[in-house]
C-alpha cells in the first residue's frame, strides 16, 4: 500500500479525512446557520463591591471578584455585576450558569504582574502548550455570558509572544475553553499584546454588539479556534493584526485531534486591520474549517487583503464551503482576496506527510462584492496541483481595481458578472483552470511548488 494511501486510511480511521473525502464525492453540506442557543441564567444577582472590590484603579481585586463568582456558582448560578469604577484584577475564572455584567461606567483592567495569571495548558498557533491563563478565563463552563456596556482592558506589561527564552504563552484577554452556550454581548475591549477573544473548543458561541480595539502594534480581535456553531454579528473590530481568524490546529497534533472550526456565521460587522488581513482563515487549519458564511459586512482597511484563506504543504486538514456575499471592500492595500495553500504560516515540527498533508480545499463562493480602488481583485494562484481547489464561484463583483484575477489549479470555476473599472492589465490570468466564464484569460506562469512532506521514520503519536 502506498504511503499516501496509508496516511489517508489512518486519518479516516480517526474521523478526520471523512469530511473532505465526502465533499469530493459530491456530498451536500447540511443547512447550518440558525442562531446558536443563548445562555439562560438564573435570577440571582451579586455585586463585586459587596465582596470587598474597590474600583479605584489601583487596588487589586482578584480575590474579591473571584469570591463573588465562586459564591454565585455555589448558589446555582446567576449574574455577577461590576458597577461603575476601574477595577484592577488578575485572572478570574467564570463558572457554569454565570453571567458577568460589566456595567455602565465600569472598566475591568488587567494587572501588570504576570504572576497574577496562572499557568495552564493553552492553545498557541494551533498547538497546546504551557502558558498563562487569560484575564477572564473559563474551562468546561457551560451556559456562560459576559455582557456590557462597560469596558475590558488588558495590560501591555504582560503581553507578547512565546520565544526561546520565554516559552510560555502570554495571557489572552478573554478565553473560554471547552465551553458550551457562550454569549459575549455589548461590551468593548482594548488589548494590544495578545488576542482579545479566543474561544477554543467551544460549541454554540455568540459574539454580538462588541467594539474591539488594539493599536497598530496590536494582535487579533477574535480568534475562533476549533469551535462549532459560531455567530459573530454587529461587531466593530479595528486591530493591528487579523480582525477575525478561524483556526483548528497545526501539524499532526491538529490533524490527529481532528477538531474543526465549523458552522460560522459572520454578519453585519465592520472591519479595519492595520497589519494583516481583516478575516483570516488558517493558516493553522489542520483540524479543518468548513461551512463559513460572511455577509453584509464592511471592510474599511487592510494592510494586506480583506480576506486571506491560507495553509501550507504539511498542514493537512481542509477548508471547504466558504460563502461570502454582499460585502463592501475599501482600503485593502494588497487586494480583496488571496488564497495561499503552499507556504503560509509557521512550519510544524510534525508535519502531515504525503498527499494527505496537502490541504483539501473546496467550494469557495463570493457573490455581490463591491470593491473600491484596490490594487488587485484576487490572488488565487498559490494552490498545489495535486490538490486543486474544487469549486470556485465569483459572481456579481463590481467596482474599481487596478489588476484582476490570477487563478491556478482550480476545477469547476464559475465566473460571471465581474465588472471592474481602472484595470491596467488583463482581467483574468489562469493556469490549469477549468469551468465557465474563462474566455479571454491570458496564461499565468507556474508558481514554485513545495515538495510533498515525506513519511517520517517514526510515526507521529499524540503525547
Amino acid at each position: 500500500m502506498s504511503t499516501d494511501r496509508r496516511t489517508l486510511l489512518r486519518l479516516a480511521g480517526l474521523g478526520i479525512a471523512a469530511a473532505p473525502l465526502a465533499a469530493a464525492a459530491g456530498a451536500k453540506p447540511r443547512p447550518s446557520f440558525a442562531p446558536p442557543p443563548l445562555p439562560v441564567i438564573p435570577p440571582l444577582s451579586l455585586r463585586i463591591t459587596d465582596f470587598g472590590a474597590v474600583g479605584d484603579g489601583t487596588t487589586k481585586n482578584t480575590t474579591a471578584i473571584q469570591d463573588a463568582l465562586d459564591r454565585c456558582s455555589m448558589l446555582g448560578g446567576g449574574e455577577v455585576e461590576i458597577p461603575p469604577g476601574r477595577f484592577l484584577t488578575g485572572t478570574i475564572f467564570l463558572h457554569a450558569n454565570t453571567r458577568l455584567k460589566i456595567g455602565e461606567g465600569a472598566e475591568l483592567v488587567g494587572s501588570d504582574d504576570l504572576a497574577d495569571y496562572p499557568i495552564h495548558q493553552v492553545r498557541w498557533e494551533g498547538k497546546w502548550i504551557k502558558g498563562h491563563c487569560s484575564l477572564i478565563h473559563a474551562i468546561d463552563a457551560d451556559n456562560i455570558a459576559i455582557v456590557g456596556p462597560g469596558k475590558i482592558r488588558g495590560s501591555d506589561a504582560v503581553g507578547g509572544v512565546p520565544r526561546p527564552g520565554t516559552p510560555l504563552r502570554y495571557p489572552a484577554l478573554i478565553e473560554p475553553v471547552n465551553c458550551k452556550t457562550v454569549l459575549f454581548d455589548g461590551f468593548s475591549t482594548f488589548y494590544d499584546r495578545m488576542w482579545n477573544l479566543h474561544p477554543t473548543y467551544c460549541d454554540d458561541f455568540t459574539a454580538r454588539n462588541l467594539t474591539i480595539r488594539t493599536s497598530d502594534k496590536g494582535r487579533d480581535g477574535i480568534d475562533v479556534d476549533s469551535c462549532r456553531r459560531v455567530r459573530i454579528e454587529n461587531c466593530d473590530i479595528a486591530t493591528g493584526d487579523d480582525c477575525i481568524a478561524l483556526k483548528s490546529g497545526r501539524g499532526m497534533e491538529g490533524v490527529t485531534i481532528g477538531r474543526p472550526t465549523e458552522d460560522v456565521f459572520i454578519t453585519g460587522c465592520t472591519f479595519s486591520d492595520l497589519h494583516w488581513a481583516c478575516i483570516g482563515i488558517g493558516s493553522e487549519m489542520s483540524g479543518g474549517v468548513r461551512r463559513v458564511r460572511i455577509e453584509n459586512c464592511k471592510f474599511t482597511y487592510a494592510k494586506t487583503h480583506a480576506i486571506y484563506i491560507k495553509g501550507q504543504v504539511g498542514r493537512g486538514g481542509f477548508v471547504e464551503e466558504i460563502d461570502v456575499r454582499n460585502i463592501d471592500v475599501t482600503g485593502a492595500q494588497l487586494g480583496f482576496l488571496r488564497f495561499n495553500f503552499l507556504t503560509s504560516g509557521r512550519n510544524d515540527e510534525n508535519q502531515a506527510p504525503g498527499v494527505a498533508g496537502v490541504p483539501h480545499i473546496a467550494n469557495f463562493r463570493f457573490r455581490d462584492v463591491r470593491v473600491h480602488d484596490l490594487p488587485q481583485l484576487v490572488e488565487g494562484w498559490e494552490i498545489h496541483p495535486v490538490r486543486p481547489l474544487e469549486g470556485l464561484l465569483l459572481e456579481n463583483i463590481s467596482g474599481s481595481c487596478k489588476a484582476g484575477l490570477k487563478l491556478a489549479h482550480v476545477k469547476g470555476a464559475r465566473l460571471s458578472g465581474i465588472r471592474l473599472d481602472g484595470l491596467t492589465g488583463p482581467l483574468l490570468s489562469t493556469l490549469d483552470v477549468t469551468g465557465s466564464g474563462l474566455a479571454g484569460a491570458v496564461p499565468l506562469p507556474a508558481p514554485d511548488v513545495p515538495p510533498i512532506v515525506p513519511e517520517p521514520a517514526t510515526p507521529y503519536r499524540l503525547a
